[in-house]
């Protein structure tokens, strides 16, 4: 199937599985549900479901497991570098938790993949404006991305 579908619906499929682990890991965070726990409730009844423009579909499981795996298993060191990129007087503690998600699967992403940073950055700012349409928090999340992306890839820029 995968081999059959457009470079825009591959896009897509990842765009989806990026929302999706930013979900996911708000979930656990507000639920206290293990990573275990999420992933197959995700795994099991998100998957086909549609939110605005992303669709879940078996193409995402791969992205997604990952992100939610690493977000997981590289939370420490994604919380601190997050917390360099915020200004003093909002640590990674005082910030949304869909924000803090969103940071946490992002920070993954950059220093647990070869994805190229920008595409990293642009794809989390079009997540945060889907959760944030009104808001400003498309222009906070590129700045604090464009700071951790430089510093887990400095060689990019």
């Amino acid at each position: 199937m995968t081999s059959e579908l457009s470079g825009n619906q591959k896009r897509k499929m990842k765009s989806a599985a990026r929302l999706f682990a930013v979900q996911a890991l708000y979930q656990m965070e507000q639920s206290g549900q293990t990573f275990d726990q999420v992933r197959v409730e995700f795994l099991d009844h998100r998957f086909g479901e549609v939110f605005e423009d992303y669709e879940m579909l078996e193409g995402d499981v791969t992205l997604f497991s990952e992100l939610l795996e690493q977000a997981v298993n590289h939370q420490a060191l994604v919380d601190q570098m997050t917390d360099r990129a915020l200004v003093a007087k909002w640590p990674l503690g005082r910030i949304d938790s869909t924000l803090r998600a969103l940071f946490r699967a992002a920070g993954a992403e950059l220093t647990q993949t070869e994805t190229p940073p920008k595409v990293v950055i642009v794809e989390f700012v079009q997540v945060a404006q889907a959760f944030f349409p009104e808001g400003k928090e498309g222009n906070f999340v590129n700045a604090v991305l464009d700071h951790m992306a430089r510093e887990a890839k400095p060689e990019a820029f």
